[in-house]
């Protein structure tokens, strides 16, 4: 009976793996709204959080004199004076939020799993987090970026899921976390295709889940009756154990009343793969934008840079996820355009970009000289889709993407740009 009147026995618990800048950001969104909609969600919201030592300085508001510059466990810091003071300083989180220094307790009893860590600590985390974690839970992952090699593409979503044997979804958007941690309205795209053994995909009232009511429109890839599907759209290798029935249905709705609030405005698909290919193909457009700039040529160049940018991130799409991926994730969506155009303005890449050129130097010079060492992930990502095109033989169909790489390897100049890119993307316009 109370299952036929949308009731539950258990309500889902969600805990946020990781605590930078993006994941304390992202923390603070789903904790506002596990309150918020507290009958379908424990208010709790565990963040695991790397532990380290930190020293409040004289001017901190929560400086206490007794513990003078004794350094203090940040975890302490953050459940304390409800501040990540180190990585989001300034923005007060819900007091829901619990930092937590073991990761495996962090997640203990967690229905619902987000990711948000620098994607290189994937497979360590995924290794400590095995045997601890609920074998129905779900994940989302807001880790930007796919990893490409000469052998193929492959999704941080499905890295975690394939070494967790859950299913993952997928956040990205036009987002900096500053910017939503003020409360900055914005939008962002969650890729979700619901496991067809779980109760959000079987027949219940609700009329908002991806399947249900007439007319409702069809936001899943998976029929109802499959084994559930990867991002390529073959039978997935992970064996997944559904969602038991005492759980509220995790489907679309669900999803974004856990995540959507007045200054972030969620938009849900089921296209994972699209939605990840654009969080990493937008750095490559970033830097070609960043390339123009310096150069001196302004809106009009910025402008055709982008837009066969935009023509070759959805050929990319099409061609090597054409089971699954939309046009629309990367004409429509927050995940696609959106997320080119903020990159493009003013974006890391962009940054490093157009100084590299105003300097008269490698962007590898800028990267040793401005990031200390750091790696932009444009440069990483250039590097190895043109790895994987040019072992198909697809350099030229490319142009951008090609015209990008050749330039960081030096064997191009930025202006070789307009006759690399010209012909080519207008024969690829008309070939569409």
């Amino acid at each position: 009976m109370a299952a036929t009147l949308g009731l539950h026995e258990k309500k889902h618990k969600v805990t946020v793996v990781g605590s930078g800048n993006w994941g304390s950001t992202v923390a603070k969104i789903v904790a506002e709204n596990t309150r918020q909609h507290s009958e379908i969600f424990e208010e709790e919201v565990q963040m695991w959080v790397y532990e380290e030592e930190v020293t409040l300085s004289k001017d901190s508001q929560h400086y206490d004199a007794s513990v003078g510059d004794a350094p203090q466990k940040l975890t302490t810091v953050i459940n304390k004076y409800h501040e990540n003071v180190k990585y989001l300083p300034g923005i007060a989180l819900p007091t829901n939020v619990v930092a937590n220094p073991s990761l495996q307790d962090a997640v203990k009893n967690s229905s619902i799993l987000i990711f948000n860590l620098p994607h290189q600590f994937i497979g360590n985390v995924c290794k400590q987090l095995q045997g601890h974690i609920l074998p129905f839970a779900r994940g989302i992952s807001c880790i930007k970026g796919v990893n490409v090699s000469e052998e193929g593409v492959s999704l941080f979503s499905e890295w975690i899921g394939d070494g967790l044997g859950i299913y993952v979804g997928a956040l990205s958007g036009a987002n900096i976390a500053s910017e939503i941690a003020n409360e900055e309205w914005c939008e962002t795209t969650i890729a979700y295709d619901p496991p067809p053994m779980d109760n959000s995909r079987n027949p219940t009232p609700r009329t908002r889940s991806p399947t249900g009511g007439v007319g409702a429109p069809d936001l899943t890839i998976t029929p109802v009756d499959m084994q559930h599907r990867d991002a390529r759209g073959r039978k997935s290798k992970t064996r997944l154990t559904p969602l038991p029935i005492e759980y509220p249905p995790l489907d679309h709705q669900t999803l974004k009343e856990l995540f959507d609030r007045p200054y972030f405005s969620v938009s849900m698909v089921s296209d994972v793969a699209g939605v990840s290919l654009g969080g990493a193909l937008k750095n490559i457009i970033a830097l070609a934008a960043g390339f123009v700039e310096g150069r001196g040529w302004r809106n009009n160049t910025k402008a055709a840079v982008m837009r066969v940018g935009l023509l070759e991130m959805v050929k990319f799409g099409k061609e090597f996820f054409g089971e699954t991926v939309h046009t629309a994730t990367f004409t429509e969506e927050s995940a696609g355009v959106a997320d080119m155009i903020t990159s493009c303005m003013g974006g890391r890449n962009f940054r490093c970009a157009k100084m590299a050129i105003e300097r008269g130097v490698s962007v590898e010079e800028i990267e040793k000289s401005e990031l200390n060492g750091q790696k932009l992930q444009g440069t990483s990502t250039a590097k190895e889709v043109n790895v994987f095109l040019k072992a198909r033989g697809l350099e030229q169909e490319y142009p951008l993407f090609t015209a990008v790489h050749d330039i960081l390897m030096g064997t191009y100049k930025v202006d070789d740009i307009p006759k690399l890119v010209a012909r080519q993307a207008h024969d690829f316009k008309k070939s569409q």
